[in-house]
């Protein structure tokens, strides 16, 4: 291998066929020339069970975009807490022999993690790291204990300390730490007993995937458009993090004031509840689509007036800016936000959107009935915003360009 292209290894337990941002993350640096290996789990995100078609016919999953994937049996996630549990641990204690083992005749230039929960899918990384003296960037995108306590997964003191340990060694461990979002600098700084210096924490943001930013106009198969109505889309996970119960209110709310319909595609712990409750209810402006392939999604964001992201408010949710919200940004849609603190920065600052508090259902109807009153002109000129201040911020392009230069650099400090 040339000797400016790296031999890059990527630890995460979650990878394509399952549709994440990583996965953009490797084409990328792939079509870049760098060598690529993937070190994952059995694809089961989010419905809890491998999928089909890769039990069917795995051999069909050993590389994705000229680079190797190498899977790890793991028990899958489930649909409860517990299995949920057990799926966390399954990963990062089977990874962290078999990966070792596995990858015995490899040598890497960098490793990187990519830290959505649980951050002990960073534990693989560090043993393969430690054994062949390699850099270990761990890319964190959620803060845990905190997230734990705040979502009621952990709330025994003792149990969330002793969490709070193995944060701390695994941040001690890591040559760099690359944070998502400038409110996990403190809380990050808090578990780093050792003296971490200012080139090891990086801010490091998420971008939106090329299915949004590359703006490509299709007709969408899953939504027509209608001038005739106000369209609010929510794309993505339907969690209790993301507070349905007041969305629904606030649809509710709306409801006879103003032609509004709220169209919601994705799955989650919440998909059931959601069913039941516009059943229930007879909410005939609530359309519930389901899951469906990322690149369908820039096609039907084209079929919205209103791009929504909401969030349950904490402590912890304040300090991040979930993912969607660059995928909105890149879309060029006006942005409605129920969501505090980073990610309504954003939303407000780049005059993309509104935004109000997290759960306010009234304030939710308020600024969805104001956004759909606004002159068209308007609207199309803060989703404008939204793209313009997406490109300076969160260019793909150029986040990975940086990235590539840290692997570089600690590539160069490692043969020093």
């Amino acid at each position: 291998m040339s000797k400016d292209k790296l031999n890059i290894l990527i630890v995460t337990q979650y990878f394509w066929p399952e549709n994440m941002r990583i996965n953009d993350l490797v084409k990328d640096m792939s079509d870049r020339g760098h060598k690529i290996t993937v070190l994952t789990g059995l694809p089961n995100y989010p419905e809890g069970k491998v999928y089909e078609k890769y039990k069917k016919h795995p051999e069909q999953f050993k590389e994705f975009a000229a680079a190797k994937i190498v899977r790890i049996p793991l028990i899958p996630r489930g649909k409860r807490s517990l299995s949920l549990i057990f799926n966390y641990l399954s990963f990062f204690t089977i990874a962290s022999v078999m990966g070792p083992w596995k990858l015995r005749h490899e040598r890497y230039d960098a490793i990187f993690v990519y830290a959505v929960s649980p951050i002990m899918a960073a534990i693989p990384a560090l043993v393969i790291g430690h054994l062949k003296k390699t850099p270990v960037f761990i890319w964190v995108l959620d803060l845990w204990p905190e997230t734990l306590r705040a979502v009621g997964v952990l709330k025994a003191p003792l149990l969330l300390r002793c969490v709070g340990r193995l944060v701390s060694w695994i941040y001690n461990q890591a040559d760099y730490l690359l944070l998502q979002s400038h409110g996990f600098f403190e809380n990050v700084r808090r578990y780093c007993t050792k003296d971490i210096s200012t080139d090891r924490l990086v801010y490091f943001p998420s971008w939106a995937e090329d299915d949004f930013s590359n703006l490509i106009n299709q007709p969408s198969t899953l939504l027509q458009p209608d001038s005739n109505v106000f369209t609010v889309l929510f794309a993505g996970n339907l969690g209790e993090a993301q507070d349905f119960p007041v969305v629904i209110e606030a649809a509710q709310a709306l409801a006879g004031k103003v032609a509004v319909r709220w169209v919601i595609v994705g799955d989650g712990r919440m998909s059931q509840w959601l069913s039941e409750i516009v059943t229930a209810r007879g909410l005939d402006n609530v359309l519930l689509l389901g899951r469906h392939p990322l690149e369908e999604m820039p096609a039907l964001f084209a079929c919205a007036d209103a791009l929504l992201v909401s969030l349950k408010t904490n402590d912890v949710f304040e300090k991040t800016i979930p993912g969607k919200v660059q995928a909105y940004l890149a879309s060029g849609k006006p942005i409605l936000g129920m969501i505090n603190g980073e990610a309504a920065r954003v939303i407000n600052e780049s005059g993309a959107g509104l935004s109000c508090d997290s759960g306010d259902a009234t304030a939710l109807a308020d600024i969805t009935f104001h956004l759909a009153m606004m002159d068209p002109e308007h609207r199309v000129s803060m989703g404008r915003a939204g793209r313009d201040y997406y490109l300076i911020n969160y260019s793909k392009f150029s986040l990975l360009s940086r990235l590539e230069r840290l692997f570089r650099d600690a590539t160069l400090r490692k043969g020093q």
